[in-house]
């Protein structure tokens, strides 16, 4: 009885097993940001290029706008399986116990894209991706958003002007010791919750690249955009480990294909998206942007950099210092 009864399961193993493989591969790829945005339309973009080059064999269903699942929720669920790409904000990974991501976080580390690009594409930033295997996840590959803007209902120009302020940020040890380096109240929240939060007054401001300022409408609940380019935000995308080694070698070499050119669309869609956001805030009239003059933010900046010190401890110091010297910074300028 006992050997029918395995001869049964195996069998039923070898059909499901054949159907498995005579239906497409689903890669379930979940986001927390509107589709029309540089993170979105890149996951579009690659849904598009890896379904053309795995002539069907791979089937990408894209879930955009937290429609799955949220913030904190969407890495268990890729650890779990329910989901197999995800493209997370790197402050994410703090919280997962990889706090070397957390570099990225840092005020004022990079000055420009082409700064930026030589840490993310290189060998510090492959060595990153690397630190996540570890936590069953496989990091493809490093997608921008763009430069963050501070914005409030009242004008953040002087350190003085953020004391006492709440500001919402990721989970994030780094973001958190930013703000209170300025003197804000640090206010951690999902992303889909911020847009109420800044309409009721649960909190008083955010900071985001123009892109995300205007495509989840917080021009329509913020009187004052600070074009303060004080931080970075940018994503990893990553799969579960277990799924991502298991494809065939032919479909994972055709999605590394795709991803790479999924990567440099998404990465110049960034520039352009976030120079067109903003000129669409602008226009809508209900947001003001603030430009900084040099003597002003070159004191956002001179209040800002000693959270680099601070966060060595939890960062790594050679990882500051090896991206301090691929980029050519200098914390005392």
């Amino acid at each position: 009885m006992k050997r029918r009864t395995l001869l049964a399961a195996a069998v039923a193993l070898a059909c499901s097993s054949a159907a498995f493989a005579a239906g497409p591969i689903v890669i379930k790829f979940s986001h927390v940001v509107a589709v029309d945005t540089p993170k979105g339309r890149a996951a579009l973009h690659f849904k598009k290029l890896a379904e053309e080059r795995t002539q069907g064999r791979v089937k990408v269903e894209v879930y955009p706008n937290s429609q799955l699942y949220k913030d904190k929720e969407e890495l268990e669920a890729l650890q779990l399986g329910a989901v197999q790409m995800l493209a997370p904000s790197l402050a994410k990974f703090g919280p997962l116990g990889v706090k070397e991501f957390e570099v990225f976080d840092l005020p004022y580390i990079f000055d420009n894209y082409q700064e930026l690009h030589k840490v993310t594409e290189g060998p510090i930033g492959q060595g990153l991706l690397k630190k996540l295997d570890s936590k069953g996840i496989t990091g493809l590959a490093f997608w921008d958003n763009g430069f963050k803007q501070f914005s409030a209902n009242k004008p953040l120009k002087a350190p003085a002007d953020f004391r006492g302020v709440k500001l919402r940020i990721q989970s994030s040890k780094v973001l958190d010791a930013q703000m209170r380096a300025l003197g804000a109240l640090p206010q951690q929240m999902a992303f889909s919750e911020v847009y109420q939060a800044l309409q009721t007054g649960v909190v008083d401001g955010t900071e985001n690249p123009p892109s995300n300022f205007y495509t989840q409408k917080m021009h329509e609940v913020q009187k004052f955009l600070t074009m303060s380019d004080h931080g970075y935000l940018g994503y990893a995308v990553i799969v579960n480990k277990r799924f991502w080694d298991g494809l065939p070698p032919d479909i994972r070499t055709a999605l590394d294909g795709a991803m790479k050119e999924a990567t440099k669309y998404g990465n110049d869609l960034a520039k352009t998206t976030n120079e067109s956001d903003l000129a669409a805030v602008r226009k809508s009239g209900k947001t003001q942007i603030l430009t900084l003059a040099p003597a002003e933010k070159q004191a956002l900046r001179k209040a800002l950099i000693p959270v680099h010190r601070q966060m060595e401890d939890r960062i790594g110091r050679e990882l500051i210092q090896a991206i301090y010297k691929e980029t050519g910074f200098n914390p005392n300028e």
